[in-house]
C-alpha cells in the first residue's frame, strides 16, 4: 500500500460556495455542517455557501467554516475506505489534522477552533496587527532582518511556507519597517488582508486561557502521526501533542520544514483536503524534480472523483 499524506488549509484557502457540492451530496457532510452550527451557534453553511467574504473571513467565523468543509471533505474520502498513512495541517488546518488522525474527536476539533477563533478575535481587538508575505528572500535573512526591525515596533515570522516565500507578523509599525528592509533587499512584501497579528507575541494574551480550554479535551494515541506546525516533527503522547497545540497560538508555522520531512521520509501521495489549492502549490515548489509521487487537491465533486480514480 502506497503511503499518503493528507494536508489540512487553514485560513487565507476560503471561497464563498466552498463544500457545496458535498453538501448537497452527501448526508454524513450535512451532519458535520449540522453539528458545526450547533457547537458553535453560527450560519456556517449560509456563510461558506452564500458569503458575504467579509463576513467570511472574520476569524470567529472563519475558524469553525473552514474546519466544517476540511472535516466534510475527509469524512466524503474515508467513506470511500481511503485513510491518510501520515497528516499535517497549515495552522487552523493542524485541528483537522489531529481529527483525521483519531487524536480528537469531530465535535471537539470544532469546539477547539471556535475556542480558538473567538480567543484570537478577542487579541486582535486589543493589539492592532498586521502581516505581511516576503518573497524572494531565506528564513536566515528574514529572521536577520527582525532583529533590525523590531526597534521599530512588535514584528516576527509567523510562516515559513516555502523556501522563499516566508508571512511576517507584528504590529503595523514594526510590519512595515520589515518589510522596508526586505524590500531593500531585492525581496517583494505583499500585505495581507488580515485582522489580526496571528502567530506573534500579539496573541499571548490568549495562550494560557486557551490551553486550559485544551485540558478540558481528551487528546487519544494514535498509530497515524501528525508533524506539527510549532516542531516540524512528530509526537507520540497525548498530553505533549496538547501542549505543542497551545505553543503553535504565538509560534511560527514551521509549513516547508514539514513538507522537507514529509518528502525525507518518502510519503509516495499527497493530498490537500479542503477548500482551495494553497498547499498543493506549496508542496509542488518543494518536491525534487523528476518526482513521480502524486499530488492531489479534494474539495469537491470532480476532484474527489479523480482522487478516487488515480488512487484506486
Amino acid at each position: 500500500m502506497k503511503t499518503i499524506a493528507f494536508l489540512f488549509p487553514g485560513q487565507g484557502s476560503q471561497s464563498v460556495g466552498m463544500g457545496l457540492e458535498l453538501y448537497q451530496q452527501y448526508d454524513i457532510v450535512r451532519e458535520i455542517f449540522d453539528m458545526t452550527e450547533e457547537i458553535s451557534k453560527l450560519p456556517i453553511s449560509k456563510l461558506c455557501f452564500q458569503g458575504p467574504m467579509e463576513e467570511l473571513t472574520m476569524t470567529v467565523n472563519l475558524q469553525p467554516a473552514i474546519t466544517a468543509v476540511n472535516l466534510a471533505c475527509l469524512a466524503v474520502i474515508q467513506k470511500e475506505g481511503v485513510n491518510p498513512s501520515v497528516c499535517a495541517g497549515h495552522s487552523l488546518g493542524e485541528y483537522s489534522a489531529l481529527c483525521a488522525a483519531g487524536i480528537i474527536s469531530k465535535q471537539d476539533c470544532i469546539r477547539l477552533v471556535c475556542k480558538r477563533g473567538e480567543v484570537m478575535h478577542r487579541e486582535s481587538l486589543k493589539h492592532q496587527g498586521a502581516m505581511s508575505a516576503i518573497m524572494g528572500l531565506s528564513i536566515d535573512k528574514v529572521a536577520a532582518l527582525v532583529n533590525d526591525a523590531r526597534k521599530k515596533g512588535v514584528v516576527s515570522v509567523a510562516n515559513h511556507n516555502s523556501e522563499t516565500q516566508i508571512v511576517i507578523t507584528g504590529s503595523p509599525q514594526g510590519v512595515k519597517e520589515l518589510s522596508n528592509l526586505a524590500s531593500s533587499q531585492g525581496a517583494k512584501a505583499i500585505p495581507l488582508k488580515v485582522s489580526g497579528a496571528w502567530h506573534s507575541e500579539l496573541m499571548k494574551g490568549a495562550e494560557e486561557e486557551f490551553r486550559q480550554f485544551l485540558s478540558s479535551v481528551p487528546f487519544e494515541k494514535s498509530e497515524i502521526s501528525v508533524i506539527h506546525n510549532v516542531t516540524a516533527d512528530v509526537a507520540a503522547k497525548p498530553e505533549e501533542i496538547r501542549e505543542i497545540m497551545a505553543r503553535q497560538l504565538c509560534s511560527p508555522v514551521r509549513w516547508h520544514d514539514t513538507m522537507i520531512r514529509l518528502i525525507h521520509d518518502k510519503t509516495e501521495n499527497y493530498a490537500e483536503i479542503g477548500p482551495g489549492k494553497v498547499l498543493t502549490g506549496l508542496l509542488k515548489k518543494a518536491l525534487p524534480k523528476g518526482t513521480s509521487w502524486k499530488v492531489f487537491s479534494v474539495s469537491d465533486m470532480k476532484s474527489l472523483e479523480q482522487f478516487l480514480k488515480e488512487l484506486g
